[in-house]
């Protein structure tokens, strides 16, 4: 394991620190810090996490002592295990609000006053859904317009809950903090811990007069009308989301995302074999032996004329260069592969019987045991790229 950073030098102050330069060292770390800031940067969610057990630490006396005596040892196990027992980010807020006052919002996200106008609100539940798409909706990709039926901010308390939206005053039991404090015994003495208040649960403020349209939630079920951009070459399963087009929470928040699953339609004709289509043709003996001119074969955007040589063989495949589907990241198409296969009748009249016995034993009727240039499974293999 890594040797864990010492905590004074995490938070830039010095170890005779008091409570009030900790308390600005660790707001200046939470705000370089902050997630809503650094997306997708996982040094800086540590750095965020590291803070919070350093301040979670030198911010309580009985903790500080052991720290500075016996340093990380001092505080593995028992009440004081590493990370603070966090959970993650919202943990962290929870625990650490009644130190920002207005650098917190009612629902325990980071207010304006901290972070310049961000606010990390409550997120709503996602949605799913199945999009059914046909094998040329998938090849050109498409617009589709889809209808849900989801929970969006009530317009009549603009998302509070409350009568004309000012309804509402902070809780006495939480004193608007959205949190209550507690003294347990553990084996190193008294400990103050902190848990979300039963009375708002969390929530920091009560409703005195409940919105007549949504009855105190502060959301509505609605149903809209949602376009969706599915580009070229996706696959079934493939699984595309839309921000903030799931629910909203309960009294504000950030709405969840639109799952969009998507599911291919079998197509009557053409079997796909990733950004390749396959069509098998089937012709007579008659038509191998004397070919075709035009033949008009399906795609996946209409219909093809192709020319089939004479002399073509059961098992040949014939290539359209890029007649086939887009790569998803948007590299050239695939190609269309025509499988040729020479049908045979199982019953045939008996003038149709006399001509065959005539031909039966010309020479160009006998086959000829001439080994092939490739095997059918080897033209297949080379086409796929197996």
């Amino acid at each position: 394991m890594s040797k864990k950073k010492d905590y004074y030098e995490i938070l830039g102050v010095d170890k005779k620190a008091d409570a009030e330069e900790l308390k600005k060292a660790y707001r200046k770390l939470a705000v370089k810090y902050h997630p809503d800031k650094n997306p997708d940067n996982p040094q800086a969610e540590e750095m965020f996490k590291e803070g919070a057990e350093a301040y979670d630490v030198l911010s309580n006396p009985e903790k500080r002592n052991i720290y500075d005596q016996y340093g990380h040892q001092g505080l593995s196990g028992g009440s004081f295990g590493g990370n603070g027992g966090f959970g993650g980010f919202e943990d962290i807020v929870s625990r650490f609000q009644d130190i920002f006052s207005s650098g917190f919002t009612s629902h325990g996200g980071f207010g304006d006053d901290m972070f310049g106008g961000g606010n990390r609100a409550r997120k709503g539940t996602n949605l799913r859904i199945k999009l059914r798409l046909t094998l040329q909706e998938i090849a050109e990709g498409v617009e589709k317009k889809i209808k849900v039926k989801r929970h969006v901010s009530c317009k009549s308390c603009s998302g509070t809950g409350a009568k004309n939206g000012t309804a509402y005053k902070n809780c006495n039991t939480c004193n608007g903090s959205g949190q209550v404090r507690r003294v347990v015994n553990t084996m190193m003495g008294q400990m103050m811990t902190t848990a979300t208040c039963p009375t708002c649960n969390g929530e920091a403020k009560i409703i005195e007069q409940k919105c007549e349209v949504c009855t105190g939630e502060g959301r509505v079920l609605d149903e809209e009308i949602i376009p969706i951009r599915v580009p070229a070459g996706v696959t079934e399963g493939m699984q595309l989301s839309m921000k903030q087009k799931g629910n909203v929470p309960p009294r504000g928040g950030i709405a969840g995302d639109l799952m969009i699953a998507i599911e291919e339609e079998p197509h009557p004709e053409l079997h796909r074999e990733g950004k390749n289509v396959v069509y098998e043709l089937k012709i007579s003996f008659v038509e191998a032996a004397l070919g075709i001119e035009e033949q008009i074969i399906p795609t996946v955007s209409g219909t093809e004329k192709i020319r089939i040589p004479a002399g073509t063989q059961s098992g040949e495949i014939i290539r359209l260069r890029k007649k086939g589907i887009q790569d998803i990241e948007g590299y050239e198409k695939g190609d269309q592969l025509v499988y040729v296969s020479v049908w045979i009748p199982k019953n045939i009249t008996k003038r149709e019987r006399e001509l065959l016995e005539e031909l039966r034993d010309s020479q160009n009727f006998t086959p000829k045991n001439e080994k092939s240039e490739k095997s059918f499974l080897t033209k297949i293999r080379d086409f796929f790229g197996f």
